[in-house]
């Protein structure tokens, strides 16, 4: 069996003004791919599996069309030479927006299909908090997404998606796709997995999967910042009789839409203003503080000031702040070296018709000793409060991403990440979680957002209308 593998992987907020380029990406190409650890799990299957490219980047604004096109001939250039084909495994997220381009993976995917042509057999992993459309699932045969989020089964979910692909080509069975749109679009921060309803909504899909006749049972939540027509929550069903998936996907959708109202925050939240008060008045520590609306693993931007010039104001103490991306600042940081003091003006350096920046005096205490330029961070104390800077757009969701810059999360009585929901190493130290819902162009508050491209009734934008369940067969399932 021959299986090529390849894909696109990032989530782009089209309020976000940054543009994504080739500079932004991690692109494993051939045999660099075939040895990164991210695809080590292929040697398990059985197969010969040819590497392509997969180009894969932070969360954030939308991608520069000219790089988009860049990545996809190569793909197809790579693609090419290796037919004819057996299969092809996509790694895709699902959340991509190119400039002029509404739905890119719909681009990605059906150039592919076009291009194996209609014997090879096509599947494809995805984020639950991707965006599908008839044109996706017209030009595959196969798909999974994740069913954790916050995300701790991505490998998992690549699995699903290989499994079904190898023991589709192994058997010649080759199995039906199809999906019930949702229309509900809600940020992933009241739709996290480990809270209800979504926990029990996710505890169903396995249930589902042992249903003779399904090979995979996917919910997507969908991507809330996107203003696109295709922004909604579905479910997605893969096997081989169609009844039942048509069943289960109505079922699923349903329940889902049964509950929209039920999906809430899994922790305290609040304005800015009220939850550094807390933060501060808090008996207990460390408090960890989320900057909601300027998280860039959600397609921030990451440079927000809003919450610092908060935390200056109310004369907070015992802070760490990670981070805000400035790399006029990070570089002026270097370049005064460790102990220095120095004026500085922080924040508001991508996103220049977003927050005010916070000026003042900052005092050096860690530079991290990087090769790359991009990876420069450094850590400066103003107050009480020790702020990392970071040359570019980066998250701090990790004990080690404190660590290494000489900062111990365990001792801070405040720690504020730019972040929506914590991360599986975060939220366990947190006493309490607060979430503050901070502006930014990727605002919890969706409802506040400008929705120019939205063609149907969505909750929780639109709330009067009635809604029924309906599946749609991939063009690929047809007469199967």
């Amino acid at each position: 069996m021959r299986i090529a593998v390849g894909g696109i992987h990032i989530e782009c907020s089209t309020y976000n003004p940054v543009l994504n380029e080739e500079k932004d990406f991690r692109v494993l190409r051939g045999e660099e791919l075939a040895a990164a650890p991210y695809f080590a799990f292929l040697r398990d299957y059985d197969g010969e599996f040819l590497p392509t490219i997969h180009a894969r980047a932070i969360a954030g604004g939308p991608v520069a069309r000219h790089t988009y096109e860049a990545f996809k001939a190569e793909f197809l250039e790579r693609l090419k030479p290796l037919l004819p084909l057996d299969g092809l495994y996509l790694a895709m997220h699902g959340a991509m927006y190119v400039e002029g381009m509404e739905d890119a993976e719909g681009d990605w995917i059906s150039a592919a299909r076009a291009l194996v042509g209609d014997d090879c057999m096509v599947s494809a992993s995805y984020d639950l908090h991707g965006n599908v459309t008839q044109r996706i699932i017209d030009a595959l045969d196969m798909y999974s997404t994740y069913r954790t989020a916050p995300h701790i089964d991505v490998e998992e979910t690549m699995r699903r998606a290989v499994k079904m692909l190898t023991e589709s080509l192994k058997t010649g069975v080759k199995p039906i796709l199809l999906w019930a749109p949702i229309p509900v679009a809600l940020p992933g921060e009241r739709t996290s997995t480990v809270d209800e309803p979504a926990k029990s909504l996710y505890d169903l899909l396995p249930e589902i999967d042992a249903v003779d006749g399904v090979w995979d049972a996917s919910l997507m939540v969908g991507y809330v910042w996107a203003d696109e027509p295709r922004c909604t929550a579905a479910a997605i069903m893969t096997g081989t009789d169609r009844v039942v998936l048509e069943r289960e996907a109505k079922r699923l959708a349903q329940a889902y839409w049964d509950v929209r109202e039920d999906f809430v925050f899994g922790c305290e939240v609040g304005s800015t203003e009220e939850c550094v008060d807390r933060s501060i008045a808090s008996t207990t520590a460390p408090v960890v503080l989320a900057e909601s609306g300027d998280n860039p693993t959600g397609g921030g931007v990451g440079d927000r000031a809003d919450v610092l010039a908060e935390l200056l104001t109310k004369k907070a103490e015992g802070v760490i702040f990670a981070g805000i991306a400035d790399r006029a600042a990070t570089e002026a940081c270097y370049a005064a070296g460790i102990g220095a003091t120095l004026e500085l003006s922080v924040g508001a350096s991508l996103d220049t018709n977003g927050s005010k920046p916070v000026k003042g005096s900052f005092t050096v205490k860690f530079l991290l000793e990087t090769k790359e330029a991009s990876d420069a961070q450094a850590v400066v104390s103003i107050g009480g409060i020790d702020l990392v800077l970071s040359a570019k757009r980066r998250p701090y969701h990790n004990i080690a991403d404190f660590t290494r810059l000489g900062l111990d999360p365990h001792k801070a009585k405040i720690i504020v990440v730019k972040s929506g929901y914590l991360s599986p190493e975060l939220a366990p130290i947190a006493n309490p979680n607060l979430m503050a819902l901070s502006p930014g162009v990727v605002d919890q508050f969706v409802e506040r957002l400008p929705r120019l491209r939205k063609t149907t009734p969505t909750y929780p934008f639109d709330k009067d209308f009635d809604f029924t369940p309906q599946a749609a067969l991939s063009a690929r399932a047809v007469g199967r």
